[in-house]
């Protein structure tokens, strides 16, 4: 009597798993654990599911596991502002997808596009200062080499997250009047 022939008996449990296996912002992405930034994520989660929820530990890896999350989105949504101002409106989502089928669209700019991404490290605040390098972002600035886009993307970029020394930062109403 206790057989459920219900198929979405399960959902709510499936939609928890989903996102608690949802290392970056875009729900069911499989890529979790290819780049090295997924797998500390990924490993941080395995470490605090293993502890009890009620410990100092579980509470400091799940804070950490949160704020390492909305760094992402925050990075994220910075890059996808500066790709619609230059006019990728509608391609921004698919232009920041990357999948570990994503490709190097030409070899030749593999130089290129890590030089771009580093100065863009080096000479903007479009990635926090605790931020390390994410390879995903490779495969971006990749496309915008193939668009021709990269350097609009590094100039717009420097105008609406100029570096700032330590310690100082805009708040997003300040960045949206520079626009």
């Amino acid at each position: 009597l206790c057989s459920n022939n219900n198929p979405y008996a399960s959902f709510g449990a499936t939609l928890a798993r989903d996102e608690e296996q949802n290392l970056w912002s875009t729900p069911h992405d499989m890529t979790h654990t290819e780049a090295d930034d997924d797998r500390v994520l990924y490993n941080m989660i395995v470490v605090r599911n293993q502890l009890d929820k009620d410990s100092e530990e579980w509470q400091k890896l799940n804070y950490d596991i949160y704020t390492l999350r909305q760094t992402r989105k925050e990075v994220r949504s910075r890059w996808k502002h500066i790709l619609e101002d230059l006019g990728f409106q509608k391609e921004a989502d698919s232009l920041l997808s990357v999948t570990k089928l994503s490709i190097i669209s030409d070899s030749q700019n593999m130089g290129k596009a890590r030089d771009i991404l580093l100065k863009l490290s080096e000479e903007t605040n479009i990635f926090p200062t605790s931020w390390e390098l994410s390879e995903r972002y490779l495969f971006v600035v990749d496309r915008l080499i193939a668009l021709d886009a990269a350097d609009e993307f590094f100039k717009m970029a420097s105008m609406v997250y100029p570096k700032r020394p330590s310690g100082e930062r805009m708040d997003d109403s300040q960045n949206t009047s520079q626009c």
